[in-house]
């Protein structure tokens, strides 16, 4: 059986193909259009799961939609009914697009439909709508490598459901539990995203990231007057400090009253306020976290856990969880926001509605999330030559040589090998990649690579074997959404004027071994490297460990800030001539920034629209 999943219509669209249970392909749409967070119909992304399974439109079964936009619409209405006057500005601005495109959504799928693969099929017969939340479910339970698991998701919101507690057993889930709009976690996060100057839905990573900066001074009175959290769990929040349900912002005057002023405009420096509510709101979703997960474990009685929904993409409340040892094992979706919602909804009508069996497999069945579009040698070589760049070519042992070497020299070097991830990581086929031995690292990548905020940290990438000598944890990682501390061995202890140091200041101080990737705090979001499901990369790192003594690299993604990660060996190039990376190595081609033609730099800092 032959299911294309997809996602669309609000953020991250995204397809994958599924055969007879097996993940074959999935993309995200902003890979092809270069769009960040591209929410239109994913033709590009349909379109390589297609190349990628050998199939035309007219043989896959069914086509799967991720949620069921009718079910949002009575959402809206019922929001606007409860609040009623209240509201009625930001209702009349979003009833037009509803009624125009949403509430008829299946119409508007397959007007696409028709419009990309084909007129004279059926499709009101081929298109299937999942649930959003079992759409999420689908994609945790089904790939992880558990016969049987207790699953959680947590995001913004789906139809209703904003927070869901299922048990899948073999091919089949059950939903047990779930908790409903206007309630919800993951809004809340994006309350204090929107608060601290940050976009929604794009900048909920950097309030994690800036959490270990602050003191979460701010966290009681969330817990008295934003959310009234219970032992299992579950939550309410005080909708009168929130203006998601009726108006255009997320926050309403008596938030800014409770905390002292107004939103932090974008761009603005960012204060030692800022810093501290991040703290705050990271504590308070971390508490959630576990008592859903220990309240879940009682329910369930299950010694396995799966998560999925953008919640879960919150690392360090991940790596928490690990180390309470509520459950057993743990694994969490790559894709867990609404691009993977794809891949669960084809998973689920597989699996849930037609009954096919499913392969456990002891790592996952996700292949190491490299899903994504590859290029042949032929291939590369010739995009290159198209786009004017300057490269020579080397068999495998002299490109990981040269590579290795390079790094060690401290060059920043941009890594374009094989197929493409899945989700919003970068894990080592479309990374930029660096000595995490330099103390200047961190900065210089932020700021003169990446073209991004200072204070964001990096992540490592360290061979699944070494990784228990290098940080505290001893556990598969292969997703980089746990995060542990650096392993105490490797710690460089901070002095007592250093300890005095506040916010931004504590950038500059060398923390370990490893500074570019140890974080304010010690810890680091690691990545786990496996020969079996990316030799080459392993390779990589155990070739500059046996140079430097380190088998771990800094590993970032592959674009710059605003700007899709790369897919096609062009916008490796591109994003080359943009940035002062000094080395590309795409496939076996080495392309030196010294020896390209000036004439193609182009100005990356001002390319893209900001995150």
């Amino acid at each position: 059986m032959k299911i294309v999943g997809l996602s669309a219509y609000y953020h991250d669209s995204a397809a994958c193909l599924v055969i007879d249970g097996e993940i074959v392909a999935a993309a995200q749409e902003e890979r092809f259009t270069r769009k960040k967070h591209d929410q239109e119909f994913p033709v590009n992304a349909v379109n390589y799961c297609l190349r990628e399974g050998g199939l035309r439109a007219e043989e896959v079964d069914y086509f799967v939609f991720y949620d069921k936009p009718f079910i949002k619409f009575d959402r809206l209405f019922e929001t606007y009914l409860a609040f009623a006057p209240k509201g009625f500005k930001s209702f009349a601005t979003s009833l037009p697009v509803w009624l125009k495109e949403k509430l008829f959504q299946k119409k508007v799928i397959t007007d696409a439909l028709k419009l990309h693969f084909g007129k004279k099929i059926d499709w009101q017969e081929r298109l299937l709508f999942s649930e959003h939340h079992l759409s999420h479910a689908a994609s945790a339970f089904f790939p992880s490598p558990f016969e049987e698991a207790a699953v959680l998701t947590m995001d913004g919101v789906g139809e209703w459901t904003t927070t869901s507690m299922a048990i899948g057993k073999g091919n089949q889930l059950q939903m047990h539990k779930e908790i409903h709009f206007p309630h919800s976690l993951g809004l809340l996060y994006s309350a204090f995203t929107y608060y601290t100057g940050f976009k929604v839905n794009s900048g909920e990573y950097k309030v994690m990231g800036l959490a270990p900066y602050g003191d979460p001074k701010y966290a009681d009175i969330i817990r008295k007057h934003l959310i009234d959290i219970r032992e299992d769990g579950s939550f309410h929040l005080d909708m009168s400090y929130f203006n998601y349900c009726t108006g255009l912002t997320m926050t309403s005057e008596r938030f800014d009253r409770l905390f002292g002023g107004p939103p932090r405009k974008s761009e603005s420096t960012l204060t030692q306020r800022e810093m501290d509510l991040a703290a705050s709101i990271q504590e308070v979703t971390e508490e959630v976290v576990l008592k859903l997960a220990s309240g879940l474990r009682k329910y369930t009685g299950q010694k396995n856990l799966c998560l999925a929904g953008g919640v879960a993409l919150n690392c360090v409340a991940n790596g928490k969880l690990l180390r309470k040892k509520i459950f057993d094992r743990i694994w969490i979706q790559p894709a867990a926001g609404d691009a993977g919602g794809a891949l669960g909804a084809a998973l689920g009508v597989c699996h849930m509605m037609f009954d096919r069996p499913r392969t456990v497999r002891a790592s996952d069945s996700m292949k190491g999330s490299y899903l994504g579009p590859e290029f042949t040698q032929a291939d590369i070589e010739e995009r290159l030559r198209r786009a004017g760049a300057k490269f020579t070519t080397a068999p495998e042992d002299e490109m990981i040589e040269i590579t290795a070497r390079a790094l060690a020299e401290g060059k920043a070097v941009g890594w374009h090998q094989g197929r493409m991830e899945f989700g919003p990581r970068a894990l080592g086929a479309r990374s930029i990649l660096a000595d995490p031995r330099s103390p200047s690292v961190q900065k210089q990548l932020n700021l003169k690579v990446k073209y991004r905020e200072s204070f964001r940290p990096f992540a490592p990438s360290v061979l699944r074997e070494e990784v228990a000598e290098w940080f505290q944890l001893d556990n598969d990682s292969p997703y980089m959404l746990l995060v542990a501390d650096v392993a105490e061995a490797k710690q460089r202890p901070m002095s007592d004027a250093e300890q005095k140091l506040f916010g931004i200041e504590k950038l500059n101080v060398p923390r370990s071994e490893i500074p570019a990737v140890t974080h304010v705090d010690y810890s680091a979001r690691v990545q786990t490297v496996h020969r079996e499901t990316n030799p080459k990369y392993h390779r990589l790192i155990s070739r500059f460990g046996e140079l430097t003594g380190c088998p771990v690299l800094v590993n970032t993604s592959f674009n710059v800030r605003g700007e899709p990660i790369v897919c096609t060996p062009e916008d490796a190039f591109h994003c080359l001539m943009g940035t002062e990376i000094e080395l590309l190595v795409v496939g076996n081609c080495l392309l030196r920034k010294e020896d390209q033609d000036s004439k193609l730099i182009r100005d990356y800092k001002n390319a893209y629209e900001l995150d």
